[in-house]
């Protein structure tokens, strides 16, 4: 079974972000299951989402401590809580924030990439919702399924130029891992 936690803040668009993830791992033929966790609902607290995949139906309903991915969709949250606690050995951590951040480190078999998402997305649609840009990132650090699966979860979620625009991030957002391998 794979893990992913995501850390974000409300409206940044986490439980979407983590609904187009288990998409495209049931397009793959996998069994997603996606759920947020929230405290206070108001625009901006902190919250998490979570995905859990496995190639069986998924019945563990309890929060992630041990991920294999951590998403981290607002950088300022590092500040205040350890997004990294409890990744895995070999875990990777995918954040949206400039090359300069600092990113702690466990071990040596852990990978961090820092890319613009943000930037990323009002560049492709005009708005700053780096989660597309985070899913196309996901897609090249890990090799989990490919990129035209993600094209297809975004086209069944968005339409129109929102679709365009989404796709076009997670594609800018694919290519920046690249060129970082």
């Amino acid at each position: 079974m794979k893990e992913i936690r995501i850390h974000a803040r409300a409206g940044q668009g986490a439980i979407t972000t983590a609904s187009l993830l288990g998409y495209a791992y049931f397009l793959k033929g996998a069994y997603p299951y996606a759920f947020p966790s929230f405290g206070a609902a108001r625009m901006g607290a902190p919250m998490n989402a979570f995905m859990r995949v496995d190639s069986k139906p998924v019945r563990l309903r309890s929060q992630i401590y041990e991920p294999d991915y951590v998403l981290i969709m607002d950088a300022t949250l590092m500040r205040g809580f350890n997004c990294f606690a409890g990744l895995k050995e070999a875990g990777i951590a995918i954040i949206n924030a400039k090359e300069d951040i600092e990113i702690p480190k466990v071990n040596a078999r852990q990978r961090a990439i820092a890319l613009p998402a943000n930037e990323i997305a009002m560049k492709a649609f005009g708005r700053p919702l780096g989660n597309t840009a985070l899913l196309g990132a996901y897609v090249a650090a890990t090799g989990e399924f490919d990129l035209d699966t993600l094209y297809k979860a975004i086209k069944h979620r968005f339409s129109g130029k929102a679709a365009e625009g989404n796709i076009e991030a997670a594609k800018q957002g694919y290519e920046f891992v690249k060129k970082l391998k």
